[in-house]
């Protein structure tokens, strides 16, 4: 496999299980991607709302399929978790995938905490909290935090992670506040695939700016961004079943066509070129219909040409 263009992930399409009733068309999908030019398979978090398994749970199944390609999770919702549950449940999917997990936090917001029995107060200082207390699990022996929401003395997790010093922490956010989050407590940031091409642009030269405040190499901290894509010379049609999608998955068909990339072969490439040089070290490819078709073109027309 070639290693000298931008390396891309793939999204595992969860309508596969839910049009088919089975797992079976996702073993395939996952198994075929193993053999092409990706390099990881992404999944989302949505517990409540939207039809998605829970990501944990189900990277541990495509863990047992693959032996390559490296799992993650863009984002988990953490202010809707408990820290030391889930340390507990991703080094156990580090341990059971040697080592292959990449996983993103996000705040979150737009689900009720109190459903979950939290208080949606003091959300971003939960949201922080969180990330500490599960580094602190991962790599210390004996762990301590006094913090306020969690207080605890020469606790053990193990094992611990097959990554040292623990899975690469990718964030999710938008906003300057969550960006500098970002830079502050995570090894990468991954841009939404429900922004823009030039929302992306914009949030990259913010993440730069933060990581010369703080002295960060920019080298050491990874650079991605999501992409709903369609690759299809019918660009009507590729435009309306994403339009579909986005109804149906954000409740909001118009965010796709401010935020997709869609059309022929040639016109998806000079998108994609043009996040690459927008600052883009990787790519989260996202079709979202005719998924093994679009599996095999976009590991050959589109990948290697990157």
């Amino acid at each position: 496999m070639s290693n000298k263009h931008t390396p891309c992930g793939i999204g595992i399409p969860q309508d596969l299980i839910i049009q088919s009733g089975s797992m079976e068309p996702v073993r395939a999908f996952v198994q075929r991607a193993e053999a092409l030019d990706f390099d990881s398979l992404w999944i989302p978090e949505s517990i409540v709302g939207k039809s998605t398994l829970e990501p944990v749970s189900f990277l541990s199944y495509v863990a047992a399929l693959t032996d390559r390609l490296r799992l993650g999770v863009a984002v988990i919702l953490l202010t809707l978790r408990n820290p030391v549950q889930l340390a507990k449940s991703l080094v156990t999917l580090d341990v059971m995938s040697r080592g292959r997990l990449e996983v993103g936090f996000g705040i979150g917001g737009h689900v009720p905490e109190e459903i979950f029995g939290y208080s949606g107060e003091g959300r971003v200082r939960r949201f922080e909290e969180a990330v500490e207390v599960i580094k602190t699990l991962w790599t210390e022996d004996e762990a301590s935090h006094s913090g306020t929401f969690w207080n605890f003395e020469n606790i053990f997790l193990g094992p611990k992670p097959v990554q040292q010093p623990h899975p690469p922490i990718w964030f999710g956010a938008r906003v300057p506040a969550a960006l500098k989050r970002a830079v502050k407590y995570g090894d990468g940031w991954m841009g939404a695939g429900s922004s823009s091409s030039e929302d992306f642009a914009s949030q990259y030269s913010l993440i730069q700016q933060y990581l010369e405040e703080v002295g960060r190499d920019p080298a050491a901290f990874k650079i991605s961004k999501r992409v709903y894509i369609a690759v299809d010379n019918d660009r009507a049609g590729a435009e309306q079943r994403l339009r579909d999608w986005f109804g149906g998955f954000y409740r909001n068909p118009d965010m796709a066509s401010r935020v997709s990339i869609w059309g022929s072969r040639d016109e998806c490439l000079d998108k994609l070129a043009a996040l690459v040089q927008a600052g883009a070290q990787h790519l989260l490819l996202d079709p979202v219909y005719n998924h093994m078709e679009h599996l095999e073109m976009l590991s050959e027309e589109i990948v290697p040409h990157l």
